[in-house]
Formats: structure tokens, C-alpha cells, sequence
């Protein structure tokens, strides 16, 4: 009886942990660098050596390793985050959240956001260049 409750316990936590991390941020769209509007306050969560464009100059650099201790840092107006891949972002987005700051929007550094809006991403078939 212990044991089977035990495992229940460390089943829940394991899940809740494996969504936390892999599940997705609901209610954050995915927006190009370049259509981010100038309110939002562009907060880069890529690691150091990983930012090496020049596009983010104007961003703000927190790794999402130190977002608990540059939380007095980070201005208090509504965010976008900009992160290596969907992980980050999701860990990212939700420790914010957690801290009280409203994310409206994300980027993905190796991803085009316009690319993830297909509708047809599914479709195998190939098309004709001449068609």
C-alpha cells in the first residue's frame, strides 16, 4: 500500500516537471524579431556564447540560469523573449510568469515563426517547381 502511493507521488512529480518543461506556454504568440512592436521590452534568455547576432543588440541578455537573480534588473513593462529553442523558452516564459511579468510574445533564434504557422507542414506530397 506505501509503495504503490509512493509511486503514484513520484509519477504526479515526474509528469508535472515533464510538462513544465516540455509542454507548451499557452497564450504567447510567436512573433518575427522584426514585427515586435517597440512597447515590448525584447529580453534575450539565449546563453552568452550562443547570442552572436546583431539583431539583439538592443535586447536585454538574461541566460534562463539567471533569471532568479536579475529579477530587480528587468524593467516592469510587457516582455518578449527571444530563446534557443522551445525548452528555453517554455522554462523561460514560465519562471516570468512566475515572477509577475506579462509575456505577450516569443521568437525562436533557429526557428522562423512564419514557418510555424503552416497549415500544410503535414503534406508529403511533393509539388511540381513548374506547376
Amino acid at each position: 500500500m506505501i509503495g504503490g502511493s509512493l509511486l503514484l507521488i513520484f509519477l504526479i512529480v515526474l509528469v508535472v516537471a515533464l510538462y513544465r518543461r516540455y509542454g507548451p506556454v499557452k497564450g504567447v504568440l510567436c512573433l518575427p524579431v522584426d514585427q515586435v512592436s517597440n512597447r515590448l521590452l525584447i529580453v534575450d534568455l539565449r546563453d552568452y556564447n550562443e547570442v552572436n547576432d546583431h539583431v539583439f543588440r538592443h535586447a536585454l541578455h538574461i541566460p534562463v540560469a539567471y533569471i532568479k537573480r536579475q529579477v530587480p534588473s528587468i524593467p516592469r513593462q510587457p516582455l518578449h523573449v527571444v530563446a534557443q529553442d522551445a525548452v528555453e523558452k517554455n522554462v523561460g516564459i514560465r519562471l516570468l510568469r512566475n515572477y509577475g511579468y506579462e509575456v505577450k510574445s516569443y521568437s525562436i533564434a533557429a526557428c522562423d515563426c512564419r514557418k510555424r504557422r503552416r497549415t500544410n507542414r503535414w503534406n508529403t506530397i511533393k509539388k511540381s517547381k513548374t506547376a
